[in-house]
């Protein structure tokens, strides 16, 4: 009688911590799904997307304004996460329809004064951002992917001023991807000439339907009544038809 109810009560604590453990990795595999928003990660369910509405199509920016600088800083290992998060081949980058057409507005209007824009980044795919949350778990610099960005929607950009004679930037105070106050639009303890700078892009932008990120200076986001979806789709795809 007695081997029994101690061979059951055995068994129970087996049971039992097997129980915890399926709930566990319940908890966990619940728990990743919740870290993933609603997305298109097939270009096939992109493209029927934009047939449905034209304004989702991604437009790469040099084919509509190529004097454009690139200095794509996720390629290259000149970033924050020290290391390469594009393929070494991404050589483009791309924003939906009204946005990119916005940005060629803004690069014509600042041309008439010899000025023109430098993008650091524009589309970037949720798997990336899901990268960069994983190492900062600070959502003023980071989008948390569990509602994923508006880089991820390809509605954000971020860029900076240059002479165009020169190529050299125009001083904004800090650099791009600077995780501290004085990269805000509201800190003022700055040089004169750093403040007009950030005033000239804040106001050619906005012009130009774009709208400000407090924390980043060089962050602006597009603002459009249509809800785009977050994509995570590779570069390579889009521009390819």
């Amino acid at each position: 009688m007695w081997p029994f109810i101690g061979t059951c009560i055995f068994n129970c604590k087996i049971n039992m911590k097997r129980i915890v453990i399926l709930f566990g990795l319940m908890v966990g595999a619940a728990a990743a799904i919740a870290q993933k928003p609603p997305m298109l990660d097939k270009y096939k369910e992109y493209k029927r997307s934009v047939l449905k509405a034209p304004s989702r199509q991604m437009i790469e920016l040099k084919s509509l304004a190529p004097t454009i600088v690139y200095d794509l800083k996720y390629a290259l290992a000149d970033n924050f996460m020290q290391r390469r998060m594009y393929p070494a081949a991404t050589a483009k980058t791309f924003l939906r329809k009204d946005a990119a057409f916005a940005i060629e507005n803004v690069q014509k209007e600042l041309s008439a004064a010899g000025l023109g824009l430098k993008i650091f980044d524009a589309y970037r795919p949720w798997d990336v951002s899901k990268k960069f949350w994983d190492l900062v778990h600070d959502e003023r610099y980071v989008a948390n992917p569990a509602h994923g960005s508006n880089h991820n929607r390809g509605t954000a950009v971020d860029l900076t001023i240059i002479n165009l004679k020169t190529g050299k930037e125009l001083n904004m105070g800090t650099g791009f991807d600077n995780f501290t106050d004085s990269a805000h639009h509201g800190f003022k303890n700055l040089p004169d000439e750093v403040l007009k700078n950030r005033e000239l892009l804040r106001n050619v932008m906005e012009k130009n339907g774009f709208s400000i990120y407090n924390e980043e200076w060089w962050h602006y986001t597009f603002k459009s009544d249509t809800k785009f979806e977050v994509l995570n789709i590779p570069f390579k795809k889009f521009g390819r038809d």
